[in-house]
């Protein structure tokens, strides 16, 4: 019988490899269209699905790792491979969202030095919507099974997918201007795709921070340390607790903690007393929680 963690790399691996093939389908449709419908928009479209595979492959490779069980060189599992893709994600998603903007200007300034702008064609008008059902359909699936398995890579890659639905619409609007409202519209295709790199790139920042953040072993959040320490003073016998620290590691919390239990108490005592902190830790936040209880004789 599979293991919790098995089950999770599986649906992992079952999602990406769906998104794969279809942002594999997906960029070549959408290059082929650019080219054959003469749409830089479509064609730049198509280069930011191709980052999509990208992120897939990076997903498939870390996430096999992270489901592993902790070893004598990992002794706090594979958490923080996860992690490392979650930000390798988010660093690919701020590029191409650069990389849009900086295509855009170019496209722009062409258009105001008064050189002809192409007129796009109807086949990457049609590529266009096709793309945004697609990446939107993406989206929701990911972030569905992402939530299901609190799982920050897949998130990422969710609003990987977002992100190309986004430039789509951009791309949608600057074709159907430029092929509907005559030749001094056609900037409306740099622009919109300029428009749309900004949010690209504020998601990949909302994605990088919390990766970084764990990575650099950033304490929880001080309402969870809160409650920490609410669940472990509500234990009987403990009088104090102290010394608290935190971190996140992939999908789990690591805790470290110092209590203060009756003095007079023999060492099995106490030892059950910390057992029973554990416990109650671990039904709050999971087995899989990391926990040090450190006991010190009370006054």
């Amino acid at each position: 019988m599979k293991s919790d963690e098995q089950v999770r790399v599986d649906t992992v691996r079952r999602v990406t490899w769906i998104g794969l093939i279809a942002n594999l389908l997906l960029s070549l449709g959408k290059v082929l269209a650019g080219l054959l419908g003469k749409s830089t928009a479509m064609l730049a479209d198509g280069i930011h699905s191709l980052s999509d595979l990208i992120t897939d492959v990076v997903v498939l490779v870390f996430v096999g790792v992270s489901g592993k069980e902790r070893d004598h060189d990992h002794h706090y599992g594979h958490g923080k491979y996860e992690t490392f893709a979650s930000m390798l994600v988010s660093f690919v998603l701020c590029a191409v969202g650069i990389g849009i903007f900086i295509s855009g200007i170019e496209l722009m300034l062409q258009g105001i030095r008064g050189e002809p702008i192409e007129r796009p064609g109807y086949l990457a008008l049609i590529a266009a919507p096709v793309s945004i059902l697609v990446k939107e359909w993406l989206f929701r699936y990911t972030r569905s099974q992402g939530r299901k398995t609190s799982s920050s890579v897949m998130m990422a890659n969710a609003w990987h997918h977002r992100s190309d639905a986004l430039s789509s619409v951009g791309t949608l609007i600057g074709i159907s201007g430029a092929m509907f409202l005559g030749e001094q519209w056609r900037i409306l295709d740099p622009i919109t795709s300029m428009i749309v790199s900004v949010f690209i790139v504020k998601v990949g920042i909302d994605l990088a921070l919390p990766s970084i953040n764990e990575l650099l072993e950033v304490a929880l959040p001080k309402e969870l340390e809160t409650e920490i320490m609410s669940i472990i003073r509500d234990v009987p016998g403990v009088d104090d607790a102290h010394n608290l620290k935190t971190r996140k590691n992939g999908n789990t919390y690591v805790i470290d903690v110092h209590i203060r239990v009756d003095k007079t108490y023999t060492v099995l005592k106490s030892h059950n007393i910390a057992s029973q902190v554990e416990r109650d830790i671990r039904k709050h936040y999971g087995q899989k929680t990391y926990i040090n209880v450190h006991v010190e004789p009370g006054r």
